[in-house]
């Protein structure tokens, strides 16, 4: 029998009992994307760690607050996780009616990653630099078109903020998937995106789509060659990231165990190495920092969001 949840904070024994059967760690995306790899790639070691089997579940749907939703909702004691980007986690507490506060109903884990993106255009716009493609933007207000992966997520926040802090007029094609948007991207039927490096580095290599810059605020060590957004609008930094958290009310002995082993795995050669291969960093952390960088993402994205005009779905 499960130890009950008030004894779970205080007792390490129950704490040593955990976990009593499968993890599910939830993925609100399809298969293939930036938290999917990145769980699948912290499962394996995890299962190893915990003794049990971790389970993934991809939940896909509205800018990933579906599987967000199902986690909030889920017993508070450890079994259900969550990894998600700053979309499902912050974002969308300004865009959507939740049935669930994204403030209070999920507890931070652990800060996983830090992933820039890269700002690539069709081959058949004539821009080699972020430098002509504000100056064409500024030549065909609206007529460029920028593809994201959905409303409120990466690549539509990124597009919000390079238009803002140019003062261009680009137009925003939602799509419903990552895929989507290079896929349209390297044929021609939209001419911007801003999309996570790991799905647009493959388009880049295979000369699909040209690369411009990283939305990071330094340039990344993984593409050193390519300049960052800043070089040309100082100032300029959008990064996405992943994190773990679980429900709300979880024992903290539950969660001092995952953040440990879970920042054990984030060292091993293996998540360094897939680090490297993606163009991605691995952060790490105490739930504590990983609060403290909820709270400060919550601001910028309000701000940033009201500047930008877009407004909370109807």
């Amino acid at each position: 029998m499960a130890c009950p949840l008030a004894l779970y904070s205080t007792h390490a024994s129950c704490a040593e009992s955990y976990p009593a059967r499968p993890i599910r760690l939830v993925v609100p995306y399809f298969p293939g994307g930036t938290p999917d790899l990145q769980g699948r790639s912290l499962a394996e070691q995890l299962r190893v760690r915990l003794g049990q089997p971790i389970v993934i579940d991809n939940r896909p749907g509205a800018n990933g607050s579906i599987g967000v939703g199902i986690v909030a909702r889920a017993p508070a004691d450890g079994h259900t996780l969550l990894i998600a980007p700053v979309g499902p986690w912050v974002v969308n507490a300004y865009l959507y009616k939740l049935p669930y506060d994204l403030r209070n109903d999920l507890t931070p884990v652990i800060h996983v990653s830090s992933v820039p993106a890269i700002l690539a255009v069709s081959l058949n716009v004539p821009v080699h630099s972020v430098k002509e493609l504000i100056a064409l933007a500024r030549q065909k207000p609206g007529e460029l078109n920028y593809a994201s992966a959905g409303i409120g997520g990466f690549g539509h926040t990124s597009g919000a903020l390079f238009c803002v802090m140019t003062g261009v007029n680009m137009t925003h094609v939602p799509h419903k998937g990552a895929v989507g948007v290079l896929t349209d991207l390297a044929g021609g039927h939209v001419q911007v995106s801003f999309n996570v490096s790991s799905s647009t580095l493959p388009f880049v290599k295979s000369g699909k789509v040209r690369a411009l810059a990283v939305t990071s605020k330094t340039r990344s060590e993984f593409l050193p060659d390519l300049p960052t957004v800043a070089e040309t609008v100082p100032g300029y930094e959008n990064l996405t990231w992943n994190g773990i958290g679980a429900p709300a009310r979880t024992p903290s002995a539950v969660i001092a165990r995952l953040n440990r082993e879970i920042g054990a795995i984030l060292k091993s050669p293996e998540m360094t190495e897939a680090a490297r291969v993606q163009a991605y960093s691995l952060v790490g952390g105490t739930p504590a920092q990983f609060a403290a960088h909820l709270r400060a993402e919550h601001a910028k994205f309000e701000k940033l969001l009201k500047e930008a005009g877009i407004k909370r779905a109807e």
